[in-house]
């Protein structure tokens, strides 16, 4: 069944108050408004990382959404995963200095989940995964790199679009916006479901 087109009198929401998710979507040239959900991102008691992402990608666009019938509206969220345990964002500087100190030498998995919602359609969904591989980071040069990119409010503590690469030996991805938390190639696939005209 065919969606009814977007309005564009009427445009799409962004369930984030993310600047880093808002920065990467005005790249699709789409006009939307941002409005931060407030819903709870807690994870449910032995929720694998890729559920977890899923299912709060769909809490937040379904909490926008019952606020604005008829709206499409877009939601995200990033769950960093680093051998059995998942990492947020660390919220201080101490607690950035504890994750890249965890995550020194290791692998850590990235899942980005994306959920296009309006009433009276199906959910679009799509889920990213991208695997960073850090470099043995020595505690001078985490304290060097938290001062000079303090990334609190990061899930892994690092910027990939900024200074943070420097950490990586390597990144595994199919979409490197993905990282910086919105995967533009799945959400332009996804909006153009949704009837959205992009280049």
């Amino acid at each position: 069944m065919a969606l009814p087109p977007p309005s564009p009198a009427a445009p799409l929401i962004l369930a984030s108050g993310s600047r880093y998710r808002a920065g990467l979507l005005r790249r699709l040239q789409v006009p939307f408004v941002q409005e931060s959900p407030g819903s709870d991102e807690a994870a449910h008691p032995g929720e694998a990382p890729a559920a977890l992402a899923q299912r709060l990608a769909l809490l937040k666009a379904g909490a926008v959404a019952a606020r604005h019938p008829g709206r499409w509206v877009l939601g995200s969220d990033q769950v960093c995963a680093c051998g059995d345990a998942l990492l947020g964002k660390p919220g201080s500087r101490a607690g950035a200095v504890r994750q890249l100190a965890a995550l020194g030498g290791r692998a850590a998995q990235f899942y980005t989940a994306v959920a296009l919602l309006r009433d009276g359609a199906p959910p679009l969904t799509a889920l990213d995964l991208t695997t960073v591989r850090f470099r043995r980071l020595g505690a001078e040069e985490i304290e060097r790199y938290v001062d000079a990119e303090p990334a609190y409010d990061c899930a892994g503590s690092f910027m990939s679009e900024g200074l943070g690469i420097s950490l990586c030996e390597a990144v595994a991805s199919e979409d490197p916006t993905a990282l910086v938390g919105l995967p533009l190639i799945a959400v332009r696939r996804l909006l153009a479901q949704a009837g959205y005209a992009i280049p």
